[in-house]
């Protein structure tokens, strides 16, 4: 990985889903704008806030898709991840500004 490049494996699929009131929602469902998480498999040495292994959150529209070895993954700049959930990240802290 190069600059402030981050590689990550989305969780789930893209295929239907489940509600949380138990009602199953096709994969041709339209829906608004929404988010998708992704597990960080790799990043670059300019990275300053996420780790291989961290769980981030970024725009689905706003991708570059990669397959590597069969397997699809998304190429994201460190920019564009809006989230980290990680344990190592505290509660009680703000955040970094990009």
């Amino acid at each position: 990985m190069l600059h402030d490049r981050v590689l990550v494996r989305q969780d789930g699929g893209e295929g239907e889903r489940r509600s949380s009131a138990g009602i199953v929602i096709p994969a041709t469902a339209t829906m608004g704008r929404r988010l998708s998480w992704a597990t960080a498999v790799g990043v670059g040495p300019n990275v300053r806030s996420i780790v291989v292994g961290d769980r981030v959150l970024f725009d689905p529209d706003d991708r570059s898709e990669v397959e590597l070895h069969g397997k699809d993954y998304v190429l994201l700049r460190e920019r564009d991840v809006h989230a980290v959930a990680a344990t190592r990240v505290s509660s009680d802290g703000t955040g970094l500004y990009l």
